[in-house]
């Protein structure tokens, strides 16, 4: 079994502008490169994203637009020699989807589940980093330890958490941060 790093994608690894359907909008926050590459070629993690993309269902992104912007997204961080192994994402909104279209949209844990299936992921190894509380809650619910980074809307979902009583394992003021706490706690089991 292997170990896994669940990524949510807009605000946590790239900034996020909306509905970012142009490859040539992406930009990676500070450190991400850097934090990958360690966690991934020092630590062995695999690297995986799951991404709500809702433009999709609202007319306002194609699935072709949210493929582009993952490989640009791989694209960038090869120049720290590291890429996503994989990307999740769906595609659905309660909105205008049925609530079985939407079964795999964080909160829900599907997304992580169906990547621990696929590449024999051991959960309580493995961690998620993200900047909304429906990505907090998916890692709780597929029982991996939780990271809120403070960039995208993590300084606002703070309070939101709070109010819920639902606590991540650990809140990072950004991506480095992050990096270092699942280097120290991970180095400890």
């Amino acid at each position: 079994m292997t170990q896994a790093l669940f990524l949510d994608r807009d605000g946590t690894i790239n900034e996020d502008p909306g509905y970012l359907g142009d490859p040539s909008l992406v930009k990676l926050l500070d450190g991400v490169g850097e934090s990958l590459s360690f966690l991934k070629n020092d630590l062995n993690f695999m690297l995986i994203v799951v991404s709500n993309q809702s433009g999709i269902a609202r007319g306002l992104i194609t699935e072709e637009d949210v493929k582009s912007v993952n490989d640009e997204i791989n694209n960038l961080l090869s120049e720290y020699n590291v890429k996503i192994d994989k990307f999740y994402y769906c595609a659905y909104h309660p909105d205008f989807n049925t609530p079985e279209e939407c079964d795999s949209r964080k909160p829900s844990p599907k997304m992580i589940l169906d990547a621990a299936k696929e590449f024999d992921i051991d959960l309580n190894k493995s961690y998620l980093i993200g900047d909304m509380s429906s990505d907090i809650l998916s890692g709780l619910n597929a029982g991996v330890k939780t990271i809120l980074v403070k960039t995208g809307y993590g300084k606002a979902q703070i309070s939101s958490l709070s109010n819920l009583k639902i606590i991540p394992n650990f809140v990072a003021e950004n991506f480095k941060e992050a990096c270092e706490f699942i280097k120290k706690d991970f180095n400890n089991n």
